[in-house]
């Protein structure tokens, strides 16, 4: 081998150091691309957050028919019988409503006897309890209804508060100075 062709060899066996310029390109490139799959990423969260939003506003609607169905049947239970045959009908509809429900993850929940909570449960009426804690919901008006990331429908309810003590003693004192101050 001749010097010219050892020197060739070299040159082409140690690859030249990159260029501040190309790294710099690189770099840009790179953060480009991973700016580009978290915006597809966030798009496609987004679009699937926007149907599922979309199924369950049109679903809420439906809840008050629901409950006007579970209503009526629990009315048809002490009515005759034809008016039971016709109940046995509503009841297998009602039980088709409750899987549309189930099947796009909405699921009834229930309340009474838990701790009050704002996200879940809207207080409809308050009422002095000494048997139970304050904030226990004591009986629910209309059932709430949640899916895995919020609430669809808050149940509406009633919840216990603290009984207000009045002071006895304290009429009598102004009773006692009014006959001071009239004794005088």
């Amino acid at each position: 081998m001749t010097e010219e062709n050892k020197t060739t060899e070299e040159e082409l066996e140690t690859p030249e150091a990159p260029q501040p310029e190309a790294i710099d390109w690189k770099d840009k490139y790179i953060r480009t691309l991973a700016e580009m799959e978290n915006m597809r990423k966030r798009m496609q969260k987004e679009r699937q957050d926007l149907s599922r939003f979309g199924i369950e506003n049109a679903i809420s609607e439906f809840l008050p028919v629901i409950d006007n169905f579970e209503s009526a049947l629990r009315f048809a239970q002490n009515a005759g019988a034809e008016v039971k045959n016709w109940a046995i009908g509503f009841e297998m509809i009602a039980s088709q409503f409750k899987e549309v429900l189930l099947n796009n993850g909405i699921l009834p929940f229930d309340s009474e006897g838990h701790a009050f909570d704002a996200d879940l449960h809207e207080a409809v009426e308050a009422v002095e309890s000494e048997e139970h804690p304050e904030g226990t919901i004591l009986q629910e008006f209309t059932k709430g209804y949640k899916s895995s990331i919020r609430t669809v429908r808050p149940a509406r309810v009633k919840v216990a508060k603290k009984t207000k003590k009045t002071n006895v003693s304290a009429p009598l004192v102004a009773e006692e100075t009014l006959t001071e101050t009239e004794g005088k």
